[in-house]
């Protein structure tokens, strides 16, 4: 049977009623494949047999037919790929069906695949039973005459307990790998002479382990030991799995980086079209690094300069005195760059030439909520409206009907630009 009809949906078997009228199906086809009617497709492992017999006897044992691998193969003192092997052709005979398939769910641990026993729709034709109803649930009601004897036969087996020998006694041999003899092998024994008897000096009877030294890593360990202090040393790595660090620093760490290089690599350059996932930054920024910096050297020249400007970052934000500003540059393009850049911000602030009509300033109560949207962007386009603002209307009302945020910038722009005035020297 093909593995996609082993599941109950798509068999063409039918339930079987009790477990001994599972077992005579079992016996039938274990009765075809010592005629050699009936071959197992697997070309590797154990075959029919005894075995399998054996499994589908606990099987048929079970209340509900939800066998667990490690249960079989402890119940029947085999390993777990054995019982895997003939549940296999058990279900390519078409006597076992899924239910339900074993899976592993996060933090429940594995769930038992759930069978259900059939009896396969060949028992039913070679031996002339006739059953009632549609598909896996009809029943059988009688059978051929010339087919009583033979399942009457299969019954006796079906009510008999399968005997496994034990592996211990199919396996015990003595050292000539001949058979085992019921007399005692110490039997014809004697006594050694006093000449060889021990001279009394207590020996310890258990050898001394030589010192081993430093344990040493491989590959992968090197790897592992890598993404941990990786995790541990940058502060947007923490969390990550190491496992997947392991892997994206394989060719770094297979060159000898450390991990004061592999951070250097991977916050030298930022790039602004990065992905989001911490691991995926990191295998982003480390992508052709290992074939940039191939030499110790490299790697050296790296770590200096990346260090040097995580020092002058630093000291960027530890300044706290931004009112010395200085001289300006000395050359003097960049001096007449800067001038424009001041003259194009004071013609943003310069006040409006049009005429103010003199009236009171309007309350925020007789304004709609698009009209005060409107007027915020009119001043983000010219900020002498603010300025305007507060002379008529004061710098209280102005901040209520601009923001805080747009009347301090305006204010911070106009000191810069006073502030640059009284430093330009005149040409």
């Amino acid at each position: 049977m093909i593995a996609a009809a082993q599941w109950l949906h798509a068999t063409t078997g039918r339930i079987a009623t009790c477990p001994h009228s599972w077992m005579t199906a079992v016996h039938w086809v274990d009765h075809l494949a010592k005629k050699g009617l009936y071959t197992p497709t697997q070309t590797h492992g154990p075959k029919w047999g005894p075995t399998t017999l054996a499994v589908a006897q606990e099987i048929a044992a079970l209340k509900e037919c939800r066998p667990g691998i490690d249960y079989l193969a402890r119940k029947l003192n085999v390993s777990e790929r054995t019982v895997q092997y003939h549940l296999g052709m058990l279900r390519e005979a078409g006597l076992l069906v899924y239910r339900s398939k074993g899976t592993r769910i996060s933090g429940v641990g594995g769930r038992a695949s759930e069978f259900e026993r059939v009896i396969p729709v060949q028992f039913d034709e070679a031996l002339g039973i006739r059953t009632v109803g549609e598909g896996a649930t009809r029943r059988p009601v009688g059978a051929a005459a010339e087919s009583r004897s033979l399942l009457g036969k299969l019954a006796k087996k079906a009510a008999r307990k399968v005997r496994r020998t034990p592996v211990s006694a199919r396996s015990r041999c003595t050292p000539m790998q001949v058979g085992t003899s019921g007399t005692s092998t110490a039997a014809g024994t004697h006594y050694p002479s006093e000449a060889k008897l021990a001279s009394g000096k207590k020996s310890s009877p258990t050898r001394k382990q030589p010192k081993r030294g430093p344990r040493t890593l491989n590959r992968v360990g090197r790897r592992y030991q890598l993404a941990r202090e990786l995790i541990a040393q940058v502060p947007w790595l923490r969390g990550a799995a190491v496992p997947r660090i392991a892997w994206i620093v394989r060719h770094v760490a297979d060159e000898g980086w450390t991990v004061l290089e592999v951070q250097a690599a991977a916050e030298r350059y930022v790039s602004d079209r990065e992905p989001k996932r911490p691991s995926a930054v990191l295998a982003f920024r480390l992508s052709s690094c290992h074939l940039l910096y191939t030499t110790p050297d490299r790697r050296k020249v790296l770590v200096e300069d990346w260090q040097d400007s995580r020092r002058a970052e630093q000291a960027r934000h530890s300044e706290a005195d931004y009112s010395d500003l200085g001289d300006g540059p000395r050359s003097v393009a960049a001096r007449r760059a800067m001038d424009e850049a001041f003259a194009a911000i004071r013609d943003r602030l310069a006040p409006a030439p049009e005429p103010v009509e003199e009236s009171g300033p309007l309350g925020l109560e007789d304004l709609t909520r698009d009209e005060i949207v409107q007027m915020r962007l009119d001043a983000m386009a010219d900020p002498s409206l603010i300025f305007i603002s507060i002379e008529l209307a004061g710098e209280q009302y102005t901040r209520r009907l601009y923001t805080n945020r747009l009347v301090d910038q305006t204010l911070a722009l106009e000191a810069i630009n006073a502030r640059r005035n009284t430093l330009t020297p005149a040409f």
